[in-house]
């Protein structure tokens, strides 16, 4: 019997093994974004906890109810739940470590700060085309998450001026970038 995406649940629930291999093909994706979300720093329980998820919706598959949500909301439930379960038991074993063997992974924020570089320089030179009031408004709007009302109050203009605004900025800024040739993309 083909598993379809129509018979994979009842499948399962059958016992037939084709339809886990049927879950692991269509499903995993959401199993790895989860668990990858929330084993960042520990990602040595990783392949561990991928086969508890997959192990927990073969032997659960007889709980689960599509009346309730939907199957892909429901694997990443129990990715989820796995994955709090794997961060308490490597919390339990840091417990009974000593503390200077300890070592906890950092982030790496050179290659971060270098990109946020890159980013802040571009970004100043799209907005260079700009008069200094519409890059406050630009500022205001996209950086620091402002509403229309705080801007409109903050600069003394009525929204349909700072839509205005921004819908030319915005225009020029386009603009600019074809005449520069930096971007092919007309939609920006």
């Amino acid at each position: 019997m083909k598993i379809t995406e129509e018979n994979f649940i009842h499948e399962m629930k059958k016992g037939n093994e084709k339809a886990l291999e049927y879950v692991i093909d269509n499903y995993a994706w959401i199993l790895k974004t989860v668990l990858k979300k929330h084993l960042f720093y520990i990602m040595d329980y990783y392949d561990e906890c991928m086969n508890d998820c997959l192990l927990a919706i073969w032997e659960n598959i007889n709980y689960y109810n599509p009346k309730k949500s939907s199957f892909k909301n429901w694997v990443g439930g129990i990715a989820k739940y796995k994955s709090i379960d794997y961060t308490r038991k490597y919390l339990k074993g840091l417990e009974d470590e000593n503390i200077e063997d300890v070592s906890i992974p950092v982030e790496d924020s050179s290659i971060k700060e270098v990109l946020e570089d890159e980013i802040s320089k571009e970004t100043e030179k799209m907005l260079s085309s700009l008069s200094k009031e519409d890059r406050e408004i630009f500022k205001k709007l996209y950086f620091e998450d402002k509403d229309m009302d705080e801007i409109s109050i903050d600069t003394g203009l009525s929204k349909s001026i700072l839509y205005n605004r921004i819908s030319r900025g915005k225009k020029k800024m386009r603009d600019e970038i074809k005449i520069k040739g930096g971007y092919k993309n007309e939609g920006i």
